[in-house]
């Protein structure tokens, strides 16, 4: 099939509720369930003293409504981030996979529609199979409500009535949007929260708790935008030396997060962006010295110091760049030269350091049909020959590197 009509295919058969599904090519979706343990670090939580409301620094003009009621609850008491179903795209016939790749996804993602045909050309070419893990927050992490296009249609309008010279609001970005203009800080609560969840994953592989991973599996890792940060944090703390032997392969991702240009309709609006931008780059020192569970977290942690170390280019830089330095030989990135939101330069200066000095090699491609970050393979019939060419083209790349 091409991609066109793996996608479409794949589209219609994915779901949570059933246990496997067979989508051909000797492979099937596994689906399982997964509680987070770490809940009590989100706003609202026992473990988090960090509940006020920052928007900016200006309190005023923002009353409580129905969109506060719909979007700003306790993020600690939303039971689908909590307990969720997660992914494995694998083999039919294997029982114990011993080869894993754990997938992350981009920012305000909500389906895994666009990663299917990712995952199951990486299991058929390489022989591992795919963990879709979903970020805090993200995907079937979220309330159904969030991606319901007629509440969102409303709540957008509102947000642009209230901001009028907002730049890229949508209904499919006004959630996340709205959620991260008043309390920034959860971009660094739901990160950490995301990282802890999949130190715990493995922990449950490494101890042989996982009914289809092999406790002596091998762990390589695939991730697109800011997926790959979280990967990077993962790939640098190195817990316990889970990822001391992890291959790790990045698609339009890998800048530090104040080299990156998230304004989309599709991600973010300018408002948020503004706001979260003024909290975790400029001034999130000043938050860490009068916050001591963010200080404990981002600062006494080394996942913490690493997590710092990927907000701002010019912070740690020297930590940073020694440690991929170190882990170059196993990192392999693609980026597209037309992505505006994680440019291709800046993807360099992040793996290949301020002197180009670092031997992560960055291959970066620009398919010969309109294309843009968030839509790197668009299924339209009029360019499908070619969107086909380009993916094969690019996941060869990825599979030679990660098989």
């Amino acid at each position: 099939m091409t991609y066109t009509d793996t996608f479409n295919y794949l589209r219609k058969v994915e779901n949570y509720t059933d246990n496997e599904i067979d989508i051909g090519n000797n492979l099937v979706i596994r689906n399982f369930t997964f509680e987070s343990n770490y809940q009590f670090l989100l706003p609202g939580g026992s473990g988090n003293n960090d509940n006020y409301e920052y928007i900016s620094g200006i309190l005023k003009d923002y009353e409580p409504d129905v969109i506060q009621e719909m979007l700003n609850k306790k993020d600690a008491e939303i039971q689908e981030n909590i307990t969720f179903r997660y992914h494995i795209v694998m083999p039919k016939n294997e029982v114990k996979t011993k080869k894993i790749i754990l997938l992350f996804h981009g920012f305000n993602e909500k389906n895994w529609s666009k990663y299917l045909p990712w995952a199951t050309c990486l299991a058929e070419k390489t022989g591992k199979s795919v963990v879709m893990f979903p970020l805090a927050f993200h995907m079937n992490r979220a309330p159904a409500i969030w991606s319901n296009s007629r509440e969102m249609y409303n709540v957008s309008n509102r947000r642009k009535a209230r901001h009028p010279h907002v730049i890229g609001s949508s209904l499919s970005n006004v959630a996340i949007s709205t959620r991260l203009h008043n309390k920034p800080q959860r971009f660094v609560w739901s990160g950490l929260q995301s990282y802890y969840d999949i130190i715990d994953f493995v922990k449950n592989v490494k101890e042989g708790l996982h009914p289809v991973i092999s406790k002596d599996a091998s762990i390589d890792f695939f991730s697109y935008s800011i997926g790959t940060f979280l990967g990077e944090i993962l790939m640098m703390s190195n817990k316990d030396g889970y990822f001391s032997d992890s291959k790790y392969a990045t698609f339009c991702g890998g800048a530090v997060f104040n080299r990156m240009s998230p304004v989309s309709k599709f991600i973010l609006d300018s408002e948020a962006n503004v706001s979260l931008y003024s909290y975790v780059v400029e001034h999130l020192e000043s938050h860490i010295k009068r916050n001591e569970v963010l200080r404990h977290y981002l600062h006494t942690s080394p996942e913490g110091a690493y997590f710092r170390c990927m907000l701002n280019y010019k912070v740690l830089t020297q930590q940073r760049e020694d440690i991929f330095r170190k882990m170059s030989g196993r990192f392999y990135a693609i980026a597209l030269e037309k992505d505006e939101i994680v440019p291709a330069y800046e993807v360099i200066n992040t793996l290949q350091g301020s002197r180009r000095d670092i031997p992560i090699k960055v291959d970066i491609l620009d398919y010969p049909y309109d294309y843009i970050h968030e839509n790197p393979f668009p299924v339209l019939n009029e360019t499908a020959h070619e969107v086909d060419r380009q993916f094969q083209l690019t996941f060869d790349k990825f599979c030679d590197f990660l098989g």
